[in-house]
């Protein structure tokens, strides 16, 4: 298979923590990937670096066989490579609809008012909203959904700048089982359209069930990878949950 996201000796220090170490690991395009770990392995560190929120002390990432690693995030959105957070991340005091367009406009939110929303761009927010069962919220400020409807929200509107790829940090959090099914079940049609996912997630039922291959970091470096069922005895990987 084709490699669709590399990254090369990434490294990455704050002060005295070193929390990514020469971190090498490949994402195959059609795949869903799972990256686990330890608490502060590194993994939401490895997503900042990979999609240039941070920048890394050495190393590099690429995307479609290209450098992306001096790239702003935005560049980086729409060269195909979007991401949700751990901590949502919406536009509080605007609508559910507001917050689906602007991700995909490099102008200012006055062009979100009135006439100034584009129709294709209005078509192409409703039919993800309707997707992710949103659609009678769409005038509803984000502020007021659900903490599970804010998760969807934000995963239906990254989808609206097209990518390939999609990097998610955390997607079952703090949600309800209903929930949890509902999420992995979109993550599985979309895949099938065609998006490749790499997947940050403690819920290893989850990771099990929705993943076709699984990289483990411990102490910000990959410690192992392999199928789900390989990750679940290997014990190099038993020793770093267990800390020893």
């Amino acid at each position: 298979m084709t490699e669709l996201l590399q990254t090369k000796g990434l490294s990455r220090r704050f002060g005295g923590i070193q929390a990514v170490r020469d971190c090498d690991i490949s994402v195959q395009v059609g795949s869903i990937t799972g990256l686990i770990g330890p608490n502060g392995s590194g993994k939401t560190t490895l997503f900042n670096l990979i999609t240039g929120v941070y920048a890394p002390d050495n190393g590099e990432a690429l995307f479609d066989g290209k450098r992306i690693t001096k790239l702003s995030p935005s560049q980086i959105c729409h060269a195909g490579l979007s991401r949700t957070f751990q901590i949502t991340r919406l536009f509080w005091e605007m609508t559910v609809l507001e917050n689906m367009i602007v991700p995909i406009r490099q102008v200012g939110f006055r062009s979100l008012l009135g006439p100034n929303m584009f129709r294709e761009e209005i078509d192409r927010a409703m039919g993800l909203l309707e997707r992710v069962g949103l659609t009678h919220l769409k005038d509803e400020r984000a502020r007021k959904l659900s903490f599970g409807q804010q998760k969807l929200l934000e995963f239906a509107s990254i989808l609206m700048a097209k990518p390939t790829m999609v990097l998610l940090d955390e997607p079952a959090g703090g949600v309800n089982p209903t929930m949890i099914r509902f999420i992995m079940n979109l993550i599985q049609e979309l895949n099938q359209d065609g998006v490749t996912f790499l997947v940050v997630e403690h819920n290893m039922g989850v990771v099990m069930e929705l993943c076709n291959h699984v990289i483990v970091l411990d102490q910000g470096t990959k410690l192992a990878e392999g199928a789900p069922e390989a990750i679940q005895t290997n014990r190099a990987v038993l020793d770093a949950y267990l800390g020893n």
